[in-house]
């Protein structure tokens, strides 16, 4: 069975309104109304009816949608100027509740090692003013094995958090009731969650599980289904660099920043992939992360890859000798090579990798302009 949905905002990821509803469909608020009242999407509007009235007769859509005249007469009536005028007026004077919000002093933010909202991220922690300079990446785990059109919410859900998942974890280790998970958007704030969030997504189809949908992966050097989180952290905590092999259009649908801070907190080193989603590639080589691209004709499958294998990506370790769409060389513990493009598209994508990402790139540009 598929599940639908038909909404009126500005997403129709897979799981979007609910995770269990995987086509999702965009239309107008009185079209959602339509819909709901057909209690269907397969419908043919034109030519079959919504439902039944109370005198028995089939009403059909004509019937129900309204002229254009009856949708001007009700903005005439119902959007008036005062209500703007009083919402712009009182704008910058806040409400009783903000305003009322205890505010420390001093130049610093004060955090809260206790917020589950807010948490101090550690992007600058290990930063040094010289730049660490472009990385390889040796005998790399594969962490997960994707197919085509994964989206920014399959890498980086906004949705519910799942009851069993290493978020719910970590919220009840610290005292949350489940009822006050809320969601992943809410708490983008805390690195540690959004962290374990990162390939949270329940509809998310990853190879190495021969076809069963979840979030999660087998640990190569044991055999274990875990979590990809665990997985992750298992990887990391013995010293072991990780990939993502995908299909094509990896890091569709909207620019989540998420989705590439997410990876790069899990150790995720590079993704190789047929294509990219255009902003998704630029946000992963700001945090660090080298996009690698098949070349034209091969993927995954095609050059007999799958997943079990470690990969060493053979990256000059000056920057100077690295240009923007050079070729780069990758190879297996099973004796395969191939040769990936590296999707670092401008020379400061370059400058970002050789800073290893974005934000140290910026902090040191702002320490070095203050001396």
């Amino acid at each position: 069975l598929v599940a639908s949905a038909v909404l009126s905002g500005n997403r129709n990821f897979e799981g979007r309104v609910h995770p269990l509803t995987r086509a999702n469909y965009l239309a107008s608020p009185p079209l959602v109304v339509a819909y709901a009242l057909a209690g269907t999407v397969d419908i043919d509007f034109e030519t079959e009816p919504i439902g039944t009235g109370k005198d028995g007769k089939k009403v059909y859509f004509r019937d129900i949608w309204p002229s254009t005249e009856e949708i001007a007469e009700v903005v005439q009536s119902a959007v008036l100027p005062d209500m703007f005028k009083q919402t712009y007026e009182a704008i910058t004077k806040g409400n009783p509740m903000w305003n009322q919000l205890p505010v420390p002093t001093g130049t610093l933010y004060t955090w809260d090692p206790k917020s589950t909202y807010i948490h101090d991220p550690p992007y600058f922690k290990e930063m040094t003013m010289t730049p660490p300079g472009p990385h390889g990446v040796k005998d790399a785990y594969c962490l997960l094995n994707l197919g085509d059109s994964i989206t920014t919410d399959h890498i980086s859900p906004a949705g519910n958090i799942q009851k069993d998942s290493p978020a719910a974890k970590y919220l009840m280790e610290r005292g949350v009731d489940r009822k006050d998970f809320n969601s992943y958007g809410s708490r983008r704030g805390n690195d540690e969650i959004m962290a374990r969030g990162t390939f949270a997504n329940i509809r998310l189809v990853n190879k190495l599980l021969n076809g069963e949908v979840g979030p999660k992966t087998i640990h190569i050097p044991t055999g274990e289904k875990l979590s990809v989180y665990d997985a992750a952290m298992r990887y990391k905590s013995a010293g072991h660099d990780t990939i993502v092999l995908a299909g094509s259009e990896y890091g569709s649908g909207s620019s989540r920043d998420w989705a590439a801070k997410g990876p790069m907190l899990q150790g995720v080193k590079a993704v190789i992939s047929k294509s990219f989603e255009r902003i998704h590639r630029s946000n992963l080589a700001g945090m660090g992360i080298i996009p690698l691209c098949f070349k034209s004709g091969e993927d995954a499958e095609s050059l007999g890859l799958t997943g079990h294998e470690r990969y060493t990506i053979d990256i000059p370790n000056d920057i100077t000798k690295l240009k923007p769409g050079q070729d780069i060389t990758v190879t297996t513990d099973t004796g395969k090579s191939f040769t990936c493009v590296a999707r670092f598209d401008t020379q400061v994508e370059l400058e970002y990798f050789n800073h290893a990402g974005i934000l140290p790139y910026v902090m040191r540009q702002l320490v070095g302009n203050q001396k």
